[in-house]
């Protein structure tokens, strides 16, 4: 029987979930069918609802609902409770499980794929939205030295920072304290790049990093990542591999195996030029 699948947002045309799920179920054996559904603004829960009923077992959640998703679930993972947000849910009978996938995702892909050891590292990363809040526990996890937040309203990096500090080395700031600080990787976690704008940050504050992370995928050379070529970062990465590990981290919750990531990784990799 095959087992139904969604991922909902609005809008959701542009979504690649239909595409990396669907090459994951291909590999793995799994019989599935994955569709993509506009969620309705208003009618968020009534949607959710209904796709259950139909016999959904799961649905990625992604803008604008992460926070409805989050207060909908009966239950919920500590990553999705400490981020506030969820990016997956999971159907079992009356109950709703919670999940956010978007650190582990994003960790994974600098670990694995890129190579690069979180732990002992000095890590920047700019915005405290939700795909920032969802990144903060994984990327402690791992042990880094530190971990800064920085965010044009510093009161929100500072909050965070007091958030997650239990868990880790961890500090606040606004991008005018970042000056003459010096980082091993630095991730741009803000919305400048999809307005083809830049972050406020200290261009010497990339000097010395070994990694700048767009979390942005399919962009190419944003002006953040341009802004780091010319600092002489010697590794520039976007967020495509972000996207296709989170969604092998959910398609691991649902189906009991991880598909393997690399192939779909490739296909999707725009050159950063």
């Amino acid at each position: 029987m095959t087992d139904k699948y969604a991922v909902i947002g609005n809008p959701i045309g542009h979504t690649k979930s239909p595409m990396i799920h669907g090459s994951f179920a291909e590999a793995t054996g799994q019989d599935i069918d994955y569709q993509a559904i506009e969620g309705s603004l208003d009618r968020f829960s009534d949607d959710v609802h209904a796709f259950r009923k139909a016999g959904g077992r799961g649905m990625n959640v992604t803008a604008p609902f992460k926070l409805q998703a989050y207060a909908l679930a009966t239950e919920r993972l500590e990553r999705a409770e400490l981020a506030g947000a969820t990016n997956a849910l999971k159907f079992e009978g009356d109950r709703i499980m919670a999940d956010n996938f978007d650190g582990v995702g994003l960790t994974n892909d600098i670990q694995r794929n890129l190579g690069f050891l979180l732990k002992g590292s000095r890590m920047l990363v700019i915005g405290a939205g939700g795909a920032v809040r969802g990144a903060l526990l994984p990327f402690l996890a791992q042990q880094p030295k530190l971990v800064v937040v920085a965010n044009r309203t510093e009161t929100k990096a500072i909050d965070l920072a007091r958030q997650f500090a239990g868990h880790g080395d961890m500090q606040g700031c606004g991008y005018d304290d970042l000056a003459g600080e010096r980082f091993d990787i630095v991730i741009n976690g803000t919305s400048a790049s999809l307005k083809g704008e830049l972050p406020p940050l200290p261009a010497e504050t990339l000097q010395g990093a070994r990694l700048a992370y767009e979390l942005a995928y399919g962009k190419g050379l944003t002006p953040f990542l341009r802004l780091a070529q010319n600092a002489g970062v010697p590794k520039l990465a976007d967020g495509v591999g972000m996207l296709v590990e989170q969604a092998a981290e959910a398609f691991l919750w649902w189906r009991g195996v991880r598909p393997d990531t690399r192939a779909v990784i490739d296909r999707m990799t725009i050159p950063l030029v």
